[in-house]
């Protein structure tokens, strides 16, 4: 396990060092945002390489590429043809100096450390040499029921908004009548499969990583930030807030 970490520490670094390069290249930093899910996948395809093959590692890595490569598919489709992202327009317009070098310090580096952090389930699952077990069946079936949300939810969103009648309105039906954000509690439930897979494989201990992420997900750069300023361009968010649960799909509330 130590010498997947080891290199799939520095094969992060080399993932970031060229997504800047191509960040650089295209004028955006938002690029980084497709490089998150293959990221993982990197990270899934390294440990794999440097620990050698089981029934349960190239499992854990199908799930990874399944899951990397269709979110890192969706973002690049849907901010193909735009430019910086407003969110790190935002951020890097306070570098004090050069707006490259603090996007390094911001946006790169803090998510280099996370992405590999919170990999560390997945390199376990493939590490072990356990044959398959119940809990390990149990993981892959919360792992499809996350990608379920999260790639309807995604699908749901993006036809929303491709209707130019739905402009400033709200989308409140399919899975977004049960939770205001389908596609982050299918991220999160996701990794939660993810790191039943490495539990089963005798990696318990990486239950940090899976609590990180729902974190991000529900309280930190996820749903609390998008919701920040949301009801100011849509007025009738304030009511969705109050009918539609958060995160966890619940039934709604009365308005």
């Amino acid at each position: 396990m130590l010498l997947s970490l080891a290199a799939t520490a520095a094969a992060v670094v080399v993932t970031m060092a060229l997504t800047f390069a191509v960040a650089l290249r295209v004028g955006k930093h938002a690029v980084i945002d497709v490089t998150w899910g293959l990221g993982f996948v990197v990270v899934a395809v390294v440990s794999l390489a440097v620990t050698g093959t089981s029934p349960v590692a190239l499992l854990a890595v199908a799930m990874v590429a399944l899951w990397g490569l269709r979110l890192a598919g969706h973002i690049f489709l849907r901010s193909r043809g735009h430019g910086e992202d407003p969110r790190y327009e935002a951020l890097l317009s306070r570098a004090p100096g050069s707006r490259n070098a603090y996007a390094l310090q911001r946006v790169y580096l803090p998510q280099a450390v996370i992405l590999w952090f919170v990999s560390w389930p997945a390199q376990a699952a493939v590490t072990g040499d356990e044959d398959p077990t119940a809990l390990t069946w149990v993981g892959v079936a919360v792992f499809l029921v996350g990608l379920f949300f999260e790639t309807v939810g995604d699908w749901q969103l993006q036809r929303f908004r491709d209707d130019p009648s739905n402009k400033g309105k709200v989308l409140d039906t399919g899975l977004w009548r049960y939770t205001r954000h389908p596609n982050y509690f299918g991220d999160a439930t996701a990794w939660w499969g993810i790191w039943l897979v490495a539990a089963a494989a005798g990696g318990w201990w990486t239950v940090l990583s899976p609590v990180v992420m729902t974190w991000f997900l529900a309280k930190g750069t996820g749903a609390a930030l998008l919701e920040k300023d949301i009801h100011e361009r849509r007025p009738e968010y304030v009511d969705y807030v109050r009918r539609t649960s958060g995160f966890v799909p619940l039934p709604p509330k009365k308005s």
